[in-house]
């Protein structure tokens, strides 16, 4: 016994192997970018060392470890993220996003059920990678209107794409490996709608559960940069009035002026009068200055609707020639005036600040007290926080600035709007020539984008911005467990342990058996690899018990379809991931429990659909 274990130890070796990669990423003690890195180091090692070879005894390829770094999986994600990135710079989705927040504040309850529906009816239908890279920032506007983190609604995309993949043949390429072995060993062909009542009513009991668990289970977290960039401090800005201008002619309602949206008016400068509120029945005219407190949320909604304010205030409308580069791209940043700064006891203007700094200051912020003054007026204080907006390029020179300390976190860019309908147009035929089978997702998306740089829907900066190191070495990192389990045999030693410890119990418990054993391996395999490993075990296992193959091999596609307990267990966990600031061990929360939950309930209803 010892010698046939000694015999087969890259098997045993692989198993211990990822048990400690999993408990690491649960233990949170290291990044997730370490311990992925220190698998792939180990399974290499492994694979190095004398004597390690497959069941069959051909030696292990170490560098077959490292074909994960390639794999079309992987590239279709990283292609995908920037395609998102360049809707993300265009603005495209600003117009469903405020449809969808404009609808939330008539009736919250039932737009997130329709936008959630949409999600669950495409994805049906098409890949759900791009559904979700598409609803990402509408779920983020959402979640911005319900005054609660993206945190609540990330996870939920990505679990309610993930189960209408359960419900048509093509609602998963997953699906498709089941019905090749299916129709390969059985000569009986999977129609399209074959899997479409029973996945249906596993879908139904898997979104109510997302429904009254999400409220429990979801952790409400903002990364450190988007909790401050959303904080609700006040900056002092200013608005000159002059012909044309969108507050040119307005007259003051109740004393709010509407179109400056939340947003306080401390002072209108008229000349040589300073008009203080009340401002009711006030109109305001060329020549006023409008002194205002506003968060710089609502600065930045201001100028981002608003391209002509924006031109006043630079001078020039973003990108206006065509010229994506960090020069022309205008954007926001936060820097504090530094102790014993040279700044310290002068205005703005004295300081000449935009020749000393190539932008401009659009708001200052001091936390000792409330400012009514022009910016013009203000003498800077160490620790005053200052709004920039000027070229990216400016903000690069300000890093080693002395007298300013740059805040990069807070750094934001103006989308740039001309291109939001070839972004559109791009997305759009990726969707449709994936959909329709004129080109793989990975084709299309590659192709998707680098259409997205070529025709300036973002900068090389910005796409490489995109490209999450994180997301990377953790898929590669599961690529490589999987690839050790199928070649060293333990995939298969699992798979069939399964169906030889449950078989005396009768066919229901052999298809229940068979259910939990995918279900738990499609969270560490890719779901691919296990429908295709488990397929012709599942209809092998029901030729000897004498059962009929159709159930066991749904149970295989419903089971592989669990993807909820790891985010390396599908592709779009992974891109909710960032978005969402979630950690391994939230997935394992709120998407373990449902894994169990699709477990039982297929055990319960197999019989009656089945008569078993």
């Amino acid at each position: 016994m010892s010698s046939e274990i000694l015999a087969h130890w890259p098997m045993w070796a692989s198993l211990a192997i990822i048990v400690a990669t999993i408990t690491l990423y649960l233990v949170d003690r290291w990044s997730m970018e370490v311990v992925s890195i220190g698998v792939i180091t180990t399974l290499l090692l492994m694979f190095s060392l004398p004597g390690a070879t497959t069941p069959a005894g051909a030696p292990l390829i170490a560098t077959d470890i490292l074909s994960g770094f390639a794999n079309p999986a992987l590239i279709t994600i990283m292609a995908l993220l920037v395609v998102g990135q360049g809707l993300f710079q265009t603005g495209a989705l600003e117009g469903p996003s405020k449809a969808l927040v404009r609808a939330y504040d008539a009736r919250p309850t039932a737009t997130l059920l329709g936008a959630f529906l949409a999600v669950f009816v495409t994805s049906a239908f098409t890949n759900n990678t791009p559904v979700v890279i598409m609803f990402l920032p509408i779920m983020s506007a959402m979640a911005a209107r319900m005054g609660t983190s993206t945190s609540r609604l990330m996870i939920p995309l990505s679990f309610v794409s993930i189960m209408a993949g359960m419900t048509t043949l093509i609602g998963t390429s997953t699906n498709l490996l089941a019905a090749d072995a299916y129709s390969r060993l059985t000569e009986n062909q999977l129609g399209f709608f074959d899997q479409t009542p029973f996945g249906l009513i596993l879908a139904a009991i898997g979104l109510v559960y997302i429904l009254f668990a999400s409220r429990l289970l979801l952790p409400v977290r903002e990364g450190f940069a988007q909790s401050l960039v959303k904080s609700g401090k006040q900056f002092v800005a200013q608005f000159e009035v002059t012909d044309g201008h969108f507050l040119h002619g307005q007259t003051a309602i109740a004393g709010m002026f509407p179109d400056l949206k939340d947003m306080t008016v401390r002072m209108i400068q008229r000349g040589e009068k300073a008009i203080l509120p009340p401002y009711d029945q006030l109109t305001l005219q060329p020549g006023d200055l409008v002194i205002v407190a506003a968060t710089r949320q609502a600065l930045t909604d201001l100028l981002a609707g608003k391209p002509a304010l924006l031109k006043d205030i630079w001078g020039s409308a973003p990108s206006d020639d065509g010229d994506d580069s960090e020069s022309a791209q205008l954007g926001l940043v936060e820097a504090m005036v530094a102790p014993g700064s040279r700044m310290t006891g002068r205005t703005v203007e004295m300081l000449g600040f935009r020749r000393l700094t190539q932008a401009v200051t659009l708001g200052i912020q001091r936390r000792s007290r409330m400012i009514r003054s022009k910016i013009s007026e203000i003498r800077l204080e160490a620790g005053d926080t200052l709004l920039l907006c000027g070229p990216i390029s400016a903000f690069r020179n300000l890093r080693s600035n002395r007298d300013l300390i740059l805040m990069e976190w807070s750094q934001t860019e103006f989308p740039t709007t001309r291109r939001a309908v070839v972004a559109r147009l791009i997305t759009l035929a990726m969707i449709l020539t994936a959909a329709l089978g004129l080109a793989s997702i990975t084709l299309a998306s590659i192709v998707a984008a680098t259409a997205m740089i070529v025709l300036q829907c973002l900068n090389h900066r910005q796409a490489s911005r995109a490209l999450d190191l994180r997301i990377y070495l953790i898929i590669t990192a599961a690529l490589a467990m999987g690839y050790s389990l199928e070649v060293t045999g333990a995939a298969r030693l699992i798979a069939e342990l399964v169906v030889l410890l449950s078989a005396p119990f009768g066919a229901l418990a052999v298809l229940s058996a068979i259910f939990l054993a995918v279900a738990i391996l499609t969270n560490i395999l890719s779901n691919a690899a296990t429908a295709v490993l488990f397929s012709p075990i599942a209809i092998s296992a029901a030729e000897q018990i004498g059962a009929d193959p159709f159930p066991f091999l749904l149970a295989v596609i419903y089971a592989s379809n669990c993807a909820f307990a790891t985010p390396i267990a599908y592709q779009t966990n992974m891109l909710v991931m960032g978005p969402g600031h979630y950690k391994f061990k939230d997935f394992l929360r709120f998407g373990g429990p449902l894994v169990v939950l699709m477990w039982v309930s297929f055990t319960i209803i197999a019989p009656w659909r089945f008569a078993l």
